[in-house]
């Protein structure tokens, strides 16, 4: 009776380690919902039998799709003309103020050589849409700037020792990204050098550190 009932208040009966379940003849319980995940992550299993090799599949050659092969000789060329390009000096730099505008002693706007201009919220909101003159540019844009907002804000302009001329400021030059066919082909061929030289010193670096000191290897036949 005893026995019977103690069955019946322990459902699941759990050894410690699988070495108790050997030494005791009892099997560790598995619940259901333990068995319905097991056989959830069996369906997700690869039967390698079923694994087939792909008969039509080849390699392919960069060399032998055009647009590709100008894709990364142009990715090829960027990457060596950033690498090899000055660093430019940005047309809102501190050395390239040309003025600044003040209100009631603090600055509320800087105008830079190049014509560019930052100001506070509080002077963009009162300064509004101001259309520049069409084809001003440079440090002429930078005074007629500089003026206006002084007398739309009530305030003065402070020129800056950094200030320069019409004719002392040399325009930005543009990049341009359009490439040669004879630039995206000598491109794609040192792209190429530069790989292999890359995989032989990769090579001569892994055979060397094979090479056991005081040990050699007879290849001859």
């Amino acid at each position: 009776m005893i026995s019977s009932l103690s069955s019946a208040a322990l459902p699941h009966l759990r050894p410690a380690s699988s070495a108790s379940n050997a030494s005791s003849g009892l099997n560790p319980v598995v619940s259901e919902a333990t068995g319905t995940m097991d056989a959830a992550v069996s369906n997700f299993r690869v039967d390698v039998s079923q694994v087939k090799p792909l008969q039509t599949a080849k390699p392919i050659s960069v060399a032998d799709h055009p647009v590709l092969r100008d894709l990364m000789a142009m990715n090829w060329l960027r990457t060596h003309d950033a690498a090899t390009t000055q660093p430019v000096v940005s047309d809102d730099a501190p050395q390239n103020t040309y003025a600044q505008v003040k209100v009631d002693g603090e600055v509320v706007a800087t105008v830079y050589n190049g014509g560019s201009s930052a100001m506070t919220n509080a002077a963009a909101g009162k300064i509004g849409k101001l259309e520049d003159p069409p084809g001003l540019v440079g440090p002429d844009l930078a005074q007629w700037r500089a003026d206006n907002y002084a007398r739309l804000l009530g305030g003065t302009v402070e020129k800056a020792p950094t200030a320069i001329t019409q004719s002392q400021w040399t325009p930005r030059e543009s990049t341009s990204t359009t490439y040669s066919r004879e630039q995206l082909d000598a491109a794609f061929q040192a792209m190429l050098a530069e790989s292999q030289n890359a995989i032989a010193q990769r090579q001569s670096s892994y055979l060397a550190s094979r090479k056991q000191p005081g040990t050699s290897a007879d290849l001859s036949a």
